[in-house]
């Protein structure tokens, strides 16, 4: 079997295993389970045999026109190069180890059928744009892509924060996708073709006639997929869904989307400098922000949601300084081990029934109860926090060297400018990702207090799932120097000056922050109020507003429908004050943090209000103008019908004697009239 015919499979078998679970789901609940890991396994399967034959070599491609448009024709086409052979094994491996952990997680769901070919379909469509090689076989995957996660972040549909993340997801998104698709039809119309290497050609030969409108048009459907600043606010929120939906969105689809639709059009933004230093500016902006937002981050999902969106920054600010290379190695060894992380994160709800750090903080013995997913997610957040010789730190060093020769005039794809805001606040963010990886680990393993339930072992189809992802989580990294063959060859090993920048700035985050929860732990916990309360500790203190916020944040935590799903029947849940060494650190700025600093609020004063203003005054108009014009005119004819009516009394004596009377009023004006005229 060809290579092409393999890989038109990848993406065909989860499709096919999405459509006969949404059939047979119901009828034939025995087989949902292997229609939903057997397809996606296959895919997987078949996709690192797709790998292994493209080897890294000259890109394959094949083309089949699928209909003639009288213009800019549509194709249905493939693309095989070494970046989309290797993002589509990593899609089909995450995809895989979460349809098999969804079997143990979401085992009492009623609706886990629908839930898991939904997960087929979304692995699908990423797997559509991943091989395409047409712009608009690429937006059916993408669009596909938005739909499907509308759907399974509203799987708790009955509860009101399923609903409006959904909502929220979907609408972001779509505001990111009509300039998208703008951007498209202006691309295609300047190419005269939407196949990737016709459109590539063309702008080797300088044939874009609007290069940063093009560019900037496009990068607005990037940011809303990929969730960066300003059109971020959807991703955290989505933490409503199912975990393992989460760690599939984080880790393999949807916002991976976007820097891999870059990555494949890189030529078309390097014809704009000035685009590129929009993307830096967008990935400085979202990689600090979104770092700050995750120190001050109750709910662990959030914390990881927040930690998404700052990686996917360091992604987008290497090819804004254009370094693809190092955008797609970094997004091969973040989306393994932020796959292991959600789905750890999993395990710890699924033991601690809840989602609160808070209340993780105050239980004791919660390694001992999960120790697989304490080693395992142990090994990821050392990943995430770069630190060597796990993954992450070889994929953030190749952004940061790629930065670093930019910044120093080394490379001249971009302006210097971009390369130094990339540069900078990608050694600040290393420095605030090692703290926020180092609190979730302290407060989630390190609590105290009342003793963490024991619910036994948890099932094999989860705890094995997260060694088998702390297998690359650990080594990835090792394969900087093959894969870089597989890209553009330009090498992705670190760099002496960069890691010292991006190890030393994590090391000291990571200490700062375990100092400060030493002394948080250290510190007694404030009095209630009373006769023996500590002075400063009464109820407008700033210690008991802590307290405070610490216990509701548990409660509303614990409350979430995901605990009460897929938790035992009785979850401890502490309550009180927790030692949090994020708010120490971050001070005054941790309430703005903790909010995102307000953006979906100054987003309701911007836009939501005026469409809300705007929405009302048009149906003011429409029903108290317009209508009134409309009733109006049925209300004249209806009134003189009435009176018409009242005439018609079906008396001939009353016909006469009006006939009778009319004849005489006739006549005398007539005779009126006569008489006027005579005198005149």
């Amino acid at each position: 079997m060809s290579t092409t015919t393999l890989a038109v499979l990848v993406p065909l078998l989860p499709f096919l295993g999405a459509v006969a679970g949404l059939l047979f789901g119901r009828t034939a609940p025995g087989f949902v389970r292997p229609l939903a890991i057997l397809p996606t396994l296959g895919s997987a399967v078949l996709a690192v045999i797709v790998a292994v034959r493209q080897g890294g070599g000259p890109a394959i491609s094949t083309a089949t026109e699928l209909t003639p448009t009288g213009s800019v024709p549509i194709d249905l086409s493939l693309y095989l190069d070494g970046f989309a052979v290797l993002v589509a094994v990593l899609v089909g491996l995450v995809a895989t180890c979460v349809q098999l952990y969804s079997t143990a997680y979401l085992r009492e769901d009623p609706r886990y059928p629908s839930y898991a070919a939904l997960v087929s379909l979304f692995t699908s469509a990423m797997l559509l744009v991943v091989y395409s090689g047409d712009l608009m076989v690429l937006l059916v995957g993408w669009e596909v892509m938005g739909i499907c996660s509308y759907f399974l972040v509203g799987h708790y549909w009955e509860t009101e924060a399923a609903r409006s993340a959904s909502l929220k997801a979907f609408l972001v998104t779509k505001l990111g996708d009509v300039p998208f698709l703008i951007g498209l039809f202006a691309l295609a119309a300047d190419a005269g073709s939407f196949q990737i290497t016709k459109i590539l050609g063309t702008v080797a030969a300088g044939g874009l006639d609007h290069p940063t409108l093009i560019a900037l048009l496009l990068l607005a459907g990037v940011a809303g997929k990929s969730a960066q600043f300003p059109l971020h606010t959807w991703l955290p929120d989505a933490m409503a869904g199912p975990t393992p939906v989460s760690a599939l969105i984080h880790a393999a689809t949807m916002v991976a989307a976007g820097v891999y639709f870059i990555a494949r059009l890189l030529p078309v933004f390097a014809a704009s400098r000035a685009a590129l230093v929009v993307m830096a500016v967008m990935a400085a902006v979202t990689m600090v922000g979104s770092a700050l937002a995750a120190l001050a981050q109750d709910d662990i999902k959030r914390v990881l949601a927040y930690s998404t969106i700052g990686q996917l920054g360091y992604m987008t600010g290497a090819l804004a300084v254009g370094d693809r290379g190092a955008a797609i190695f970094h997004l091969l060894s973040h989306g393994v081990f932020k796959a292991l992380l959600f789905l750890g994160a999993g395990v710890i709800i699924h033991a601690a029934g809840t989602n609160s750090l808070a209340a993780m903080s105050r239980m004791d013995g919660l390694t001992k109860r999960i120790p697989d997913a304490f080693w395992t997610m142990t090994i990821a957040l050392l990943a995430l926090a770069a630190i060597p010789p796990f993954a992450g730190f070889f994929s953030k060093e190749a952004v940061l060297v790629a930065a670093e020769q930019t910044a120093t005039g080394h490379s001249d794809f971009a302006p210097s400018s971009a390369g130094w805001l990339v540069l900078v606040a990608g050694v600040l963010t290393a420095l605030l990702t090692a703290a926020y990886a180092t609190r979730l680990w302290l407060m989630a393993f390190r609590g105290r207090d009342a003793a963490a339930p024991d619910h036994g072992k948890e099932p094999v189809a989860m705890t094995g799932v997260l060694w088998l992802l702390a297998i690359p989580s650990i080594g990835f990294g090792l394969a900087a120097d093959p894969i870089a063959d597989w890209f553009d060859g330009e090498a992705l090993t670190p760099t002496l000056v960069t890691s010292v920048l991006g190890t030393g700035a994590a090391v000291v985050g990571a200490m700062l922050t375990y100092a400060l929860w030493q002394r948080a732990t250290a510190r007694p916990a404030p009095a209630t109020a009373g006769a023996g309360a500590v002075p400063g500790t009464g109820a407008g203190s700033p210690q008991a507003a802590a307290a405070s916020a610490a216990t509701a944040a548990a409660a509303s935590a614990a409350e979430t429908p995901e605990v009460a799903e897929v938790t035992h029947d009785h979850p401890a849940v502490p309550a009180g004050p927790a030692p949090d060494p994020g708010r120490a650190l971050l001070g005054p700025l941790h309430r703005h943090a903790a909010d995102g600093f307000h953006l979906d609020a100054v987003y309701d004063r911007l836009f939501v209000r005026p469409v809300r203003a705007a929405a009302s005054l048009v149906r003011f108009l429409d029903r108290e103008v317009v209508d009134t014009y409309v009733r109006g005119a049925g209300a004249g004819p209806r009134l003189l019908g009435s009176l018409v009516r009242r005439a018609q009394t079906g008396n001939v004596q009353s016909y006469l004697s009006a006939l009778l009377a009319g004849a005489v009023v006739l006549a005398i004006a007539t005779a009126v009239l006569a008489n006027v005229n005579a005198g005149s």
